[in-house]
């Protein structure tokens, strides 16, 4: 419908004069200029034949009454620096035991369980209720799980089940698994390694490293580094033990049990500078009571992820000691330097190590067991 026309007081008059009629008078409303809405856009105005009266401004409706803005909180203090348990070697020896053990045999279960008899028995390390962490070197993801094991970038899945078995037998509360891989994401080189089906077929746990686990932790005895972050699990269990695959490593020379311990840190790559005493210092307050080298399969190059098989040797060993530095070197006279065979004092983390306390490189001091597993 149209709208009505409307018409200017002149207008309006004029033709009242005419007709002497008031029907008109409703559409002699006075012209106004358009106000444009606060959403459309503003048009151009033609001016009439008289200028419209001026309207007063319109008053701007009174300021909203300021909301209380609440006060920016108060920033948490600084998470404090806990305190590492101080370690101890609790499963020594006892006379005429052996200080560290090695076995040989083309079966890992059968050659892990011997060398761990051979040095008291997994009883000896692990007591009825105690929960258990062990720690294998869970490298990589890089490969399918069918062949994972044969590259030896990453522990033995049949010798760290092995273990979880021997904790059960001995009475453990629960037996847990972690590492933090260094190529491919957790669930993904737990599954490729082979371990996680091992470890749960074995009755133990394959467990996650959240990044709110991660604390700092003191480390009083370090030489290099006082204080670290570690994942906080790797002090909430009753024994740790130590389960890495013995391989070549670019910057360290080798990855044993000391190294190992990286997999267990944040920014483990700032581990790297003074590599030797910081392994040294990590090792002084992460004490396994119990190591096991899985040498089933040694990477002699390429390390630490590998690819080449042959760089892969063949050793069908498995070493296992209460002394981490005494199994390190040990492990290090599998290998060759420039066709050499290498020495504990190749590696300075194993010096480093011994130099602190926390066990023996001097392999002719200790009773060594050497046994041969058909």
């Amino acid at each position: 419908m149209t709208a009505p026309k409307r018409f200017t007081r002149r207008e309006c008059l004029k033709y009242l004069a005419l007709t002497g009629s008031g029907v008109l008078l409703a559409a002699c409303a006075e012209t106004k200029s358009p106000v444009a809405s606060p959403t459309a856009p503003l048009k151009n105005v033609e001016p009439t034949s008289t200028p419209p009266t001026q309207q007063p401004p319109t008053a701007l409706p009174p300021s909203p009454t300021p909301t209380a803005v609440p006060p920016s909180p108060t920033p948490l203090p600084p998470t404090p620096i806990q305190v590492s348990p101080t370690p101890s070697f609790t499963a020594t020896p006892k006379v005429g035991e052996a200080h560290l053990a090695v076995a040989r045999g083309a079966d890992p279960e059968k050659i892990t369980a011997a060398a761990i008899k051979a040095i008291g028995g997994m009883e000896k390390f692990v007591k009825p209720g105690n929960d258990v962490v062990i720690k294998p070197n869970i490298c990589i993801d890089y490969y399918d799980e069918s062949v994972m094991y044969k590259y030896a970038a990453t522990t033995n899945p049949i010798v760290v089940a092995t273990l979880v078995k021997l904790a059960l037998q001995a009475g453990a509360k629960q037996v847990r698994v972690f590492d933090h891989p260094f190529g491919g994401s957790v669930e993904s080189a737990y599954t490729k390694s082979g371990i996680k089906k091992a470890v749960e077929q074995a009755g133990g746990k394959m467990e996650g490293m959240p990044n709110y686990k991660f604390k700092k932790f003191d480390i009083p005895q370090g030489k290099d580094i006082k204080n670290w972050v570690f994942f906080s699990e790797i002090f909430n269990t009753d024994v740790i033990i130590n389960v890495p695959i013995a391989k070549h490593h670019n910057l360290a020379k080798l990855t044993l049990s000391g190294k190992n311990l990286l997999g267990v840190v944040s920014a483990p790559g700032n581990i790297h500078a003074n590599m030797g005493q910081r392994v040294a210092d990590l090792l002084s307050v992460v004490k396994p009571k119990l190591t096991v080298i899985d040498a089933v399969r040694i990477l002699t190059a390429g390390g630490p992820t590998g690819g080449n098989l042959n760089a892969v040797k063949q050793t069908n060993t498995v070493i296992a000691s209460h002394d981490p530095v005494a199994a390190d070197a040990y492990a290090t006279t599998l290998f060759e330097l420039k066709g050499v065979q290498m020495k504990p004092e190749d590696i300075d983390y194993i010096v480093a190590s011994a130099k602190m306390g926390l066990g023996t490189m001097d392999l002719k001091s200790i009773k060594i067991e050497e046994i041969s597993v058909a």
